[in-house]
């Protein structure tokens, strides 16, 4: 069973114009988001992120932005657990965001 995020809120973002191509996100991320293609990275799987921050911290050139939190990885790893949806408690039902803040 592979970790999924809450379906279409990650805050992962990447810049394509900054972005060097030197794979480190790729290296880094735990869940295989990104992808090189064509001397530049790309997110292959948006709801795959959990946030963890490892790609924008360790990103050289700053192409990427996302913003860190254990809220929802918590959510995704209880949720594993207990046979249940990920639910993060930040107002969103599961699968979709209710408002901008949402986690």
């Amino acid at each position: 069973m592979s970790m999924r995020y809450l379906k279409n809120i990650s805050t992962l973002r990447l810049d394509p114009a900054r972005c060097t191509g030197c794979g480190t996100c790729k290296e880094v991320c735990p869940h295989g988001v990104f992808a090189l293609e064509k001397k530049k990275a790309l997110i292959t799987d948006l709801d795959a992120c959990m946030e963890c921050g490892a790609c924008s911290m360790n990103c050289p050139a700053r192409a990427i932005t996302v913003q860190q939190g254990v809220g929802c990885a918590y959510a995704i790893l209880n949720g594993m657990l207990k046979g249940t949806a990920p639910v993060c408690g930040c107002g969103c039902e599961t699968g979709t965001a209710k408002d901008s803040t949402c986690c």
